[in-house]
């Protein structure tokens, strides 16, 4: 079963201020409710082939995988690709600017679970939607404060 959720929100800053908070792997475990903790696997800055070490929790399981940085359009698009691991899957991030000082975010998911999540079947969309929509409003709350 293929995955493929987006979620949107509308934050009220600049679209340069979330894409650099948002596209700045350091700041995933302060967003992300799921992920625990980051690793570089590649020197900094961000650049196409950085590839960086999650380690999340989904679905009362531990999962650890790298991301590798495919696409990078700054203030535009940024998207990142795992093979490895048990849901193998791409997450692209887009903003637009909404108004003046107001940023649409978009955050997709796609992939194809294995193992454990492959069983989880129709589940998995649900929750990848509710997980997503958690982060988007982390990150807002966050962005605004």
């Amino acid at each position: 079963m293929r995955v493929d959720v987006a979620t949107r929100t509308v934050i009220n800053r600049p679209l340069r201020t979330v894409f650099e908070y948002a596209s700045n792997p350091d700041n995933a475990p302060a967003w992300y409710t799921n992920i625990k903790a980051i690793e570089w696997k590649t020197p900094r800055p961000l650049g196409i082939g950085s590839q960086i070490d999650f380690v999340a929790h989904f679905l009362g399981r531990r999962i650890a995988y790298t991301y590798e940085l495919i696409d990078l359009v700054p203030e535009r698009r940024l998207v990142m690709r795992t093979a490895q691991g048990p849901f193998p899957m791409e997450t692209t991030y887009e903003w637009e600017p909404e108004s003046d000082g107001v940023t649409r975010m978009t955050l997709r998911n796609r992939g194809t679970p294995t193992g454990f999540f492959r069983m989880a079947g129709p589940m998995m969309a649900r929750a990848v939607r509710r997980a997503n929509l958690k982060d988007l409003a982390a990150l807002k709350k966050r962005l605004e404060g």
